[in-house]
């Protein structure tokens, strides 16, 4: 289970828009839980995602200035403190709760257009889950056009709380353990942090079953090609389009519904307690790839696309017409 981008248009190389069917992109297949209709809810001034379940202060920047990632997680100490908004069980979001409010529609804020939210900085803003391949990173997203990467935890970004158990559409982020602005393993109790709270759906075990040439993924019930690099070399996007088209017609694997996964199929695959790859141990994928494209434009600039960057965990993105990238393809039945 995953949510979808939002995205609903589709748009060739040079960043045109055209016609979705048969264009293999998201916007034709908009895969993922769809958003409901109104997706906010507001009440004194919190805000409740109907898409998540996920209750956040309406206020996105209530400190008022940038702080350190550590300043952040003792200010959301303070505010439960003070009994924010009438509640006192704020927390910091992890990286998957922070992404879930990122609309690929929209940018200059990347939210949903609509949302009820106020003060919404074009800037990063910290989630709770340190970087695995350098934990005195954190991981953070950027408002103007939905990025996330990580930053060195002493440098001064913003906040924005997050309230809530949920309703079992996003996973856990797969991050155990807590850690301190060096990056030194910490004790999880009261750090306000990813690997203490651990929220979100918990991980079957095992998450993944090879089958044959295939691997499904019991977390998200989506089925990868176990070969991960099935453009056999970097690619630009439209190419990447292209080899699914072709796998399809050749019935690889047995089956011919395979597609470019869209940016929140690919992140889904990503475990916060590894790097190089971002994979679970044990998983049984083979000739991984640095970076993969995703079938989802970037809508910042539309002839760029969005891309996993499988070693450290990273969403960014990549210019089409580069032969830049590699393809990993998915499919959510095999029938």
């Amino acid at each position: 289970m995953f949510t979808a981008t939002g995205q609903e248009k589709c748009y060739d190389a040079a960043g045109r828009e055209i016609p979705c069917r048969g264009s293999g992109q998201d916007g034709e297949f908009r895969a993922g839980v769809p958003w409901p209709e109104p997706r906010f809810y507001m009440q004194n001034e919190t805000v409740l995602d109907h898409l998540t379940g996920l209750v956040w202060s309406r206020d996105a920047n209530p400190y008022g200035f940038p702080v350190p990632w550590q300043e952040a997680l003792d200010s959301i100490g303070k505010l439960n403190d003070e009994n924010y908004l009438g509640h006192n069980d704020w927390r910091l979001p992890n990286r998957l709760e922070l992404r879930s409010l990122m609309s690929y529609r929209d940018k200059k804020p990347s939210l949903p257009s609509g949302h009820p939210f106020t003060n919404v900085f074009l800037g990063w803003y910290w989630s709770s889950t340190s970087a695995a391949i350098n934990p005195a990173y954190a991981w953070y997203v950027h408002m103007e056009g939905a990025r996330m990467f990580y930053g060195r935890k002493d440098q001064y970004y913003l906040f924005w709380p997050v309230r809530g158990k949920g309703n079992g559409i996003l996973h856990q982020t797969g991050q155990d353990l807590c850690y301190d602005d060096i990056g030194n393993v910490i004790a999880a109790a009261r750090s306000g942090q990813d690997g203490a709270y651990r929220q979100g759906r918990c991980w079957p075990v095992p998450r993944f079953e090879l089958r044959e040439l295939v691997v499904k993924d019991h977390l998200t019930n989506l089925f990868w090609t176990q070969q991960a690099d099935c453009s056999e070399g970097p690619v630009s996007w439209q190419q990447a389009l292209d080899v699914i088209h072709i796998m399809n017609e050749d019935s690889y694997a047995g089956h011919n519904r395979w597609r470019l996964p869209n940016i929140n199929e690919l992140e889904s695959l990503v475990d916060c307690s590894a790097h190089s790859p971002a994979l679970a141990a044990g998983h049984p994928f083979r000739d991984l790839r640095e970076a993969y494209w995703s079938s989802t434009t970037s809508f910042f600039e539309t002839d760029w696309s969005w891309v996993l960057y499988l070693v450290k965990g990273a969403c960014g993105v990549g210019y089409k017409p580069g032969k830049t990238f590699f393809v990993w393809a998915v499919t959510d039945s095999l029938t």
